[in-house]
């Protein structure tokens, strides 16, 4: 295994035997700083290309625990790609909830890649048949399906996933690797297999849903499809498209939760005005969803400038589609002005957060050099037009 965390077939079936999983086992509280002694020792006992491939699955598994759990990441196993594209846990969770409250028992994973959402549907009690073209790939499906105790509910399944019959499932879902050589693909075309042939496919599914990236343009969505897009803990994970649903809808949803907005027929965009004394930052997926408007809405608010996805209100409302700031001061940009405010008030935790503005939040605070016991947050925008600065915290 190399330092990137590369493992070959052979290196991962060493991993599989009784001597490999038991020196893995061994490696769950290893200090990857410590591997050229690590390493030096574990190799007086065991072959070197064994030590090499426990240590980088290692390192994989301590990489996982924020996505997978430390309970399920340091069982099961990971290729250094697989890992990164695996749909997180509660993600994979809330769409198997969702695909079993359609009445789904059985669902083709095509793309399966490590298995996760194979394991998030299995879990659900739903029979899962997991397809992915590497054989690396597959080896690793099976053997988290093996590891978690899921095996008899996921058969997984060496093949290109556009030649595999899916009639006999009730529903279909698509990962398109969204990765190549050179980073991230944001053309769907360019995906593999292309964002068309799954949409052809799941136009040909009972149920569907397809993983694509939060970015994709509203305009490229399908008008039979119900668009989602989906955050846990604030930070945006992914879109998926439903068919099969709720043809022509489009849904933030929140985790962990759920909580969610939905809308056939969103509102227009609301007015912008002046700021009043409360800010709020939608969640990102209500703006990747477009649903900002609807909660301007519920908070009686407005938009700070008709470009920036501020909402702003006189009246404090608990919503959980955004975050409330108290704000203290509107001031025209000026970084002379910022750093005599914060000196005055002894800023020395100061967060910032931009939206409009070319300014960098770790170049403001270089310039602005905080000091002091008091935190403040201060966004970097435009209000009406024009470079602005709001100083403010948030609400508890």
């Amino acid at each position: 295994m190399a330092d990137n965390g590369a493992v070959t077939p052979e290196d991962f079936a060493a991993l599989l035997t009784p001597e490999g999983r038991t020196l893995l086992d061994s490696l769950r509280d290893y200090d990857p700083a410590q591997e050229l002694a690590v390493a030096t020792r574990l190799r007086r006992e065991h072959p070197a290309g064994l030590v090499s491939a426990a240590l980088g699955q290692a390192r994989l598994r301590q990489r996982a625990v924020a996505k997978f759990g430390a309970e399920d990441a340091f069982r099961m196993f990971f290729t250094p790609g697989g890992g990164e594209m695996a749909t997180r846990a509660s993600v994979a969770a809330y769409r198997a909830e969702r695909l079993a409250e359609l009445g789904v028992r059985s669902v083709a994973d095509l793309c399966c890649g490590i298995g996760g959402d194979a394991l998030a549907l299995a879990r659900r009690g739903i029979r899962v048949l997991a397809v992915d073209l590497d054989p690396l790939t597959v080896a690793v499906a099976r053997a988290n399906a093996e590891a978690l105790g899921l095996a008899d509910l996921i058969e997984v399944r060496e093949a290109d996933v556009t030649t595999v019959d899916v009639s006999s499932y009730d529903a279909v879902f698509i990962d398109p690797a969204r990765r190549g050589g050179r980073g991230r693909i944001f053309d769907p075309e360019a995906y593999s297999p292309p964002l068309s042939w799954a949409v052809g496919a799941a136009r040909a599914a009972r149920h569907a849903a397809i993983k694509i990236a939060p970015g994709i343009p509203h305009e490229a969505v399908p008008a039979e499809a119900e668009a989602e897009w989906i955050s846990d803990h604030g930070d945006v994970k992914e879109a998926v498209l439903w068919f099969g649903t709720a043809p022509g809808t489009v849904r933030a949803t929140l985790l962990p939760g759920p909580v969610g907005l939905r809308t056939a027929e969103p509102l227009p965009d609301p007015e912008a005005g002046p700021v009043g004394r409360w800010l709020y930052e939608p969640d990102g997926a209500v703006i990747r969803a477009h649903l900002v408007a609807e909660v301007a809405e519920r908070l009686a608010g407005r938009l700070i400038d008709p470009t920036i996805a501020y909402i702003t209100a006189d009246e404090l409302r608990p919503t959980p589609y955004a975050t409330a700031y108290e704000i203290t001061d509107v001031l025209p940009f000026g970084l002379k002005k910022l750093k005599a405010l914060l000196r005055e008030r002894e800023v020395g935790v100061l967060t910032v957060k931009k939206r409009g503005s070319a300014i960098e939040p770790e170049e403001l605070r270089r310039k602005v050099k905080p000091s002091g016991p008091n935190a403040a947050t201060v966004f970097l925008t435009r209000v009406g037009g024009a470079p602005a600065m709001l100083i403010g915290a948030p609400v508890a």
